[in-house]
């Protein structure tokens, strides 16, 4: 009886040390994933936590695991949750806010100016292939409509509400200027066209202010 207790109490023994082993390695990945994504050597980390860079080098080869202290420190330091540190992550892993918000700015501008490298190369080959067509400038001005839905969409996947209002705002006030402009061009006077913008307007706001957040006294559902 005694024998089976001792091989129960090592079998529980070393399960619990291969946990704490697989947690240190995850930690410590998790430590230089983030380190790099920062830009940061070893010692750089050291000396923003306080720490010595022979610490940071232990604790990203698996080798120990951080006090608490310092992962509240560490989770701080690189904008992410103490969770995102000690959480294993297997089909996405967790970056930065900042280097987050960085990486969809520089998409967001890669598509807007691809949406003005189309208008441009209308321009072009308008002005190319039929010389005498008047009015080839408003081949930017469609640019712009359509760089606000290139921004509404990558705002509603990204779940950035007012970015998503503004969005739409330049959406609906650009596009009636775009039907103005070329009704214009073509003789015809459609001014009062921007009176159907104020209840597309009203409605934008309706279905996308985040009414609940501006009322923190409203109980949220």
């Amino acid at each position: 009886m005694g024998r089976i207790i001792d091989k129960a109490f090592k079998n529980g023994y070393n399960e619990g040390m291969e946990d704490q082993d697989f947690l240190a390695i995850t930690i410590g990945e998790n430590i230089a994933r983030l380190r790099r994504l920062s830009n940061m050597t070893q010692s750089e980390l050291a000396e923003k936590i306080n720490y010595s860079d022979k610490s940071v080098s232990k604790w990203e080869q698996g080798n120990g695991i951080p006090d608490v202290r310092i992962l509240l420190q560490l989770a701080e330091l690189f904008n992410v949750s103490v969770d995102d540190l000690v959480r294993e992550h297997k089909e996405a892993p967790v970056m930065p806010k900042k280097t987050r918000l960085r990486r969809r700015i520089i998409i967001s501008l890669l598509s807007v100016g691809l949406c003005w490298l189309v208008a441009v190369v209308a321009f072009v080959f308008i002005g190319i292939i039929w010389p005498d067509v008047p009015n080839t400038w408003l081949a930017f001005v469609y640019a712009v409509p359509a760089s606000a839905i290139v921004v509404l969409v990558f705002s509603c996947i990204w779940r950035y509400r007012w970015v998503r209002i503004a969005a739409i705002t330049v959406l609906i006030w650009l596009t009636l200027t775009c039907i103005y402009l070329t009704a214009h061009v073509c003789g015809a006077e459609i001014g009062l066209i921007y009176f159907i913008g104020v209840p597309l307007q009203i409605l934008a706001l309706i279905f996308f202010v985040p009414w609940k957040s501006l009322h923190p006294n409203v109980p949220r559902e």
